[in-house]
């Protein structure tokens, strides 16, 4: 009844620290809070949600805004927290900002970083980006990658692909080049003039694609591995790892992660941890694909990407991501960097078309959001 007529209500009843769920008296008023329909305001954290995981202990309010202290939480930025968090307020306590770990996706991170020609860059500078494909009857994720490379601002972008599939390719693509190869010693040989190179689109979970993977390490280019050249290698993940350098990319969703890291992901304590841990491992980067997507490094740096959009539950959307974290590494940007920014790019895309997004509006769409991020640098 002392809810009633409430124009806002504050929940302060607890906060970051709590290891419990809440007792039945604590969860009736919460509970009630929110069926009042008055804007709910809380302190660090909903009432009831672990700060280290996003995840209620049993039940958290969803309330409208969140002012939290010094730096976001781990239940500020991953899902479902993220969501019952409303919008989140970061208010400065006079700590030194080298306490706070950045969890957040977004420009602030890479903007700075990011590979702009400049009025005398020619295409070669821009970076070779290589994308294998698969046999003939796949071929279509691998040129949604290649799109994806050459619209973010690769100079030259070329589809690896076998004989058979050749003719397919080539009546598809335009900007884009189409090369041959016979196997994996001329894959490799391809590979070591490139700067990036991506694998597993449509590639095929065959011995094929297991050498062509190991072929292409042993050239100096940045592999980014998705889909058929992860899974292939769920038998024997050390495998996969020791072919990997600090600079290629992973970029699983959660079945491949769970292929390649079995267990991992029912162990950790939440994603963020679990990425870590497999980027750790992996010796890579990695990129576990999600609503709250997490880019890890090899040394502990993560970040959890926070403009996510449901409209990229589409078939194909990954392979576009695969692309545009390639082309940005192509371009000479640092993996985790270009990882970061791949991924906020694929989702602020995504965000700005909406309802009815197919992959192949994807690499279209990536130059209204260059175009932004050019005029913010601008000023």
């Amino acid at each position: 009844t002392a809810l009633q007529g409430a124009e806002l209500i504050i929940d302060a009843l607890f906060g970051a620290g709590l290891a419990r769920p809440l007792d039945l008296a604590a969860r009736d008023v919460l509970k009630a809070a929110e069926a009042s329909g008055a804007p709910i305001v809380a302190v660090d954290l909903p009432s009831g949600l672990a700060g280290d995981s996003g995840r209620p202990l049993a039940y958290a309010p969803r309330v409208q805004l969140t002012v939290t202290f010094h730096a976001p939480k781990l239940g500020h930025v991953l899902e479902p927290g993220r969501s019952l968090c409303g919008e989140v307020v970061v208010a400065d306590i006079g700590l030194s900002p080298a306490a706070a770990r950045t969890f957040e996706n977004g420009p602030d991170l890479w903007a700075a970083l990011l590979p702009w020609p400049a009025k005398d860059t020619h295409k070669v500078e821009r970076g070779r980006l290589l994308v294998v494909t698969g046999p003939q009857s796949a071929t279509g994720a691998a040129r949604l990658a290649a799109r994806a490379g050459l619209r973010v601002g690769a100079g030259l972008v070329t589809l690896l692909s076998p004989p058979d599939a050749v003719q397919v390719n080539a009546s598809q693509v335009t900007a884009i080049m189409v090369r041959a190869f016979g196997g994996d010693a001329d894959l490799q040989a391809m590979a070591d003039q490139a700067d990036a190179l991506v694998i597993g689109p449509g590639a095929g979970i065959t011995d094929a694609t297991r050498l062509n993977l190991q072929a292409a390490a042993r050239t100096g280019v940045a592999l980014v591995v998705d889909a058929d050249a992860l899974t292939v290698f769920r038998e024997d993940p050390d495998e996969l790892f020791a072919a990997l350098d600090r600079d290629d990319v992973l970029t699983p969703h959660v079945g491949e992660f769970s292929r390649v890291f079995p267990g991992l992901l029912d162990k950790a304590p939440e994603r963020v941890s679990a990425a870590r841990t497999a980027a750790a491992e992996a010796g890579a980067i990695l990129v576990l694909k999600g609503p709250d997507t997490v880019i890890a490094a090899p040394d502990g740096r993560a970040a959890v990407n926070m403009n996510g959009s449901p409209w990229l539950a589409t078939a194909g959307s990954g392979d576009v991501l695969a692309g545009l974290v390639a082309g940005l590494i192509a371009q000479g940007m640092e993996s985790f960097e270009a990882a970061c920014a791949g991924v906020w790019i694929h989702a602020e895309a995504a965000r700005d078309f909406g309802p009815g997004l197919i992959a192949e509006d994807l690499p279209e769409l990536t130059p209204t959001v260059l175009k932004g991020l050019w005029r913010a640098r601008q000023g």
